[in-house]
C-alpha cells in the first residue's frame, strides 16, 4: 500500500501515473509491467489508476502521446534540415523506445485505442516528410519512408548502415 502523501490535484496525479508508466514501460517493457507496479511507483493504489485510465492500453496511449510530444519538441531544429537528416532523427528517437514500437504493432489489432493512436502517429510522421517529396508520389513515398523507419527499428543496424540506407532511400524517391 502506498504511503500517505499530500493531497494532489487530479491533473498532477494523472501526470505522476503517466510518468511512472513511461519509465516502467520503457525500462521493463509493456508486458512485464503490471498496473499494480505502476500504481506503486506513482504512489497511488491500483484502483486509482482505473479512475484515470480505463485499461493498460489507454495508459500506454497516454505515455505514447507524451513521448511523441517530447520528440516533436526536439524536432524543431530538424525542420530545416535535409529529408535524410529528418528520417535519421526519427530512427534515433524511436530507437530509444524500440520495445514500445514493437508493443504498438503487436497490440494494435487487439486494442482500438492503440490502433487509433498508431494511425494518427503515421499521419503526423508522414506529414513531416510529404512536403519534400515529388507531389505525384508524395503519399506512397511517405508510406515507404515509414516502412523503412519501422524496418530499421525491427532490424537494428549501426548508425553508418542506417545512414546509408536512408541516403539511398531519399536518393531514389526524390
Amino acid at each position: 500500500m502506498p504511503a500517505n502523501r499530500r493531497p494532489r490535484a487530479r491533473a498532477e496525479k494523472r501526470d505522476e501515473i503517466v510518468t511512472a508508466a513511461r519509465r516502467l514501460f520503457v525500462d521493463d517493457g509493456y508486458d512485464a509491467t503490471a498496473l499494480s507496479k505502476i500504481a506503486a511507483a506513482a504512489g497511488v493504489t491500483a484502483n486509482t489508476v482505473y479512475w484515470y485510465f480505463p485499461d493498460k492500453d489507454h495508459l500506454l496511449v497516454a505515455v505514447l502521446e507524451e513521448l511523441l510530444a517530447d520528440a516533436l519538441s526536439r524536432y524543431e531544429p530538424m525542420a530545416q534540415r535535409p529529408l535524410a537528416d529528418k528520417i535519421m532523427f526519427a530512427v534515433q528517437e524511436l530507437s530509444a523506445m524500440r520495445n514500445l514500437v514493437d508493443t504498438v504493432h503487436a497490440r494494435r489489432a487487439a486494442s482500438p485505442a492503440i490502433d487509433q493512436w498508431h494511425t494518427g502517429f503515421h499521419e503526423v510522421a508522414e506529414a513531416l516528410t510529404r512536403s519534400e517529396l515529388p507531389p505525384d508520389d508524395a503519399e506512397p513515398a511517405s508510406h515507404i519512408i515509414a516502412f523503412v523507419v519501422e524496418g530499421l527499428l525491427t532490424h537494428p543496424a549501426g548508425e553508418t548502415e542506417q545512414r546509408e540506407i536512408i541516403d539511398l532511400l531519399v536518393d531514389r524517391i526524390t
